[in-house]
């Protein structure tokens, strides 16, 4: 039978089945709305693209180094305890691409915070961070400027 001489159907229930095209199997095979569902779930699930880096400094004065890979990051820093000082150091500008993020979540307080622009400027950063506190940079390669967007 031919799937153009099937009778249309104008509601789908969950108690359906659909056809399905296996190109594993090499035939048709029936499906529920809810496997249907599931995979355009996962088809449709968005990510915000970021690379996960974790640092946990023990000592006032920490240097974060980002990873210099061309990819956006989020940074979660969990120090020790509250420090007077750190820097977070950039990707290197030859390596940064336009439209690059960098997020930054912080579990204590940075009295003197120090974003280190590793070649490019750095416009709007934070010179401290409160405990549970973040912020979010954007690249823009025209200018090469790390830009604070949120």
């Amino acid at each position: 039978m031919n799937i153009n001489q099937l009778t249309a159907l104008d509601t789908l229930m969950v108690s359906d089945l659909l056809v399905a095209w296996s190109s594993v199997n090499g035939d048709a095979r029936k499906l529920s709305p809810s496997v249907l569902a599931a995979l355009l779930q996962t088809l449709l699930a968005t990510s915000d693209g970021k690379v996960t880096q974790y640092s946990a400094p023990s000592a006032s004065g920490f240097t974060v180094v980002l990873a210099d890979n061309g990819e956006s990051k989020w940074l979660i820093l969990t120090p020790t305890a509250g420090f007077a000082a750190g820097t977070i150091k950039l990707p290197a500008l030859a390596n940064a691409l336009d439209k690059q993020e960098v997020v930054v979540n912080c579990t204590q307080a940075i009295t003197a915070l120090t974003i280190d622009g590793n070649g490019a400027t750095v416009t709007g950063e934070p010179a401290a961070m409160a405990a549970n506190d973040f912020f979010r940079l954007r690249f823009d390669a025209v200018m090469d400027v790390w830009y604070r967007v949120g």
